[in-house]
């Protein structure tokens, strides 16, 4: 349950606006990293948390503040007194069981994402909330923790490739969420192949722990389309609405942004029918192996019920009984129920019930 509903009870009582971290606890320092650039020139720098209360961005660069670690509350606090955020926005910010949002106030633009990737050694998927808050010519990201997903934008930013370096800050927010959603689709390839390896294994083999494989594909899935699904309304929002700090010339790689989006969402429920299919062979296969099994016990129970009535009948005790003086007539009762269980075999062959 915790990774479907974080622990907001904490805040409960709380005057809206009250910068209270709710998330898993956390003793990292807070790291901030800086680029300023412009079509020319990167300057790439480390900051502290110490620098949090002195952050001076140049109006005439774009500037990306990306701070790692959010469980510092007081300095998010400062990140936010400095730039004059909204107490909204900060508060959002430590709140890490956001859905996918985005909030335009009157200098900035509020955008929430679910960050995701495959964690091998817990075998899940890995869940990060990130946040993105747009000024005028800068954009500033919040992580939980160190480690993301941005690292082809810092290298399209360190070697000048692409338009990057040559727009504004709209764009760089633009790229930020790209990265976010192109890696939904790593994600997705990953529980692609365990459901298809899952559904050749069944097919051949099925097992009572492929019903627990069901049962986790299905909540990876859920999990998944929990944190894409509100993607769709933020990218939407995004396009339909005048927003001042989104230019007309970055709405198309939005718009494309967007048909990830969908495509993905649309992956993501033909792989919840594909799972929930993958029940219905479970079932059916073990049906199938249990009417197997008493068609077996069937055919021998049918088998042995003239041959029970034969040995019933010669067991009965009375005095005066044809064959029980004749010399051959335990071989010829033994006879009789060897062809009478050959012939009846050879009946169900021919009818082909077995």
């Amino acid at each position: 349950m915790a990774r479907f509903l974080k622990h907001a009870s904490k805040k409960v009582g709380d005057v809206p606006g009250t910068a209270v971290y709710v998330g898993v606890p956390r003793d990292a320092e807070v790291t901030l990293a800086c680029f300023e650039y412009d079509a020319s020139q990167v300057d790439r720098r480390p900051l502290s948390a110490a620098d949090a209360g002195v952050l001076a961005f140049d109006p005439s660069r774009t500037t990306w503040l990306n701070v790692d670690g959010v469980h510092d509350a007081e300095a998010v606090q400062r990140i936010g007194d400095e730039l004059d955020l909204h107490p909204l926005i900060v508060e959002d910010i430590v709140h890490t069981g956001q859905r996918p949002k985005i909030e335009e106030y009157d200098a900035h633009l509020f955008v929430v994402l679910r960050m995701l990737r495959w964690s091998d050694a817990r075998d899940e998927i890995d869940d990060e909330q990130v946040t993105f808050v747009l000024g005028p010519t800068w954009v500033v990201s919040f992580q939980e923790r160190t480690g993301d997903v941005f690292d082809p934008v810092r290298e399209r930013l360190l070697t000048n490739r692409g338009r990057l370096r040559k727009r504004g800050a709209d764009y760089l927010l633009y790229a930020l969420m790209d990265a976010v959603v192109d890696h939904y689709f790593a994600v997705l390839e990953t529980l692609g192949e365990r459901i298809e390896a899952l559904g050749e294994r069944m097919t051949e083999d099925p097992k009572r722990s492929d019903l627990d494989a069901i049962r986790w594909l299905k909540r990876e899935l859920l999990f998944m389309r929990k944190a894409v699904w509100p993607l769709r309304e933020v990218l939407g929002g995004m396009l339909r609405d005048e927003s001042e700090r989104i230019v007309e010339g970055t709405r198309p790689y939005l718009r494309d942004v967007y048909d990830h989006t969908i495509q993905i969402i649309d992956t993501v429920e033909t792989f919840r029918d594909m799972v929930s299919g993958l029940m219905d062979v479970y079932l059916s296969s073990i049906s199938n192996r249990m009417n197997e099994v008493m068609k077996v016990l069937t055919i021998i129970a049918t088998i042995f019920i003239p041959l029970s009535f034969l040995a019933g009948l010669y067991g009965m005790n009375f005095a005066f009984m044809p064959e029980l003086q004749w010399k051959y007539g335990y071989f010829a009762v033994l006879g009789v129920m060897l062809a009478t269980g050959i012939g009846m075999l050879a009946y169900f062959k021919r009818r082909r019930w077995m």
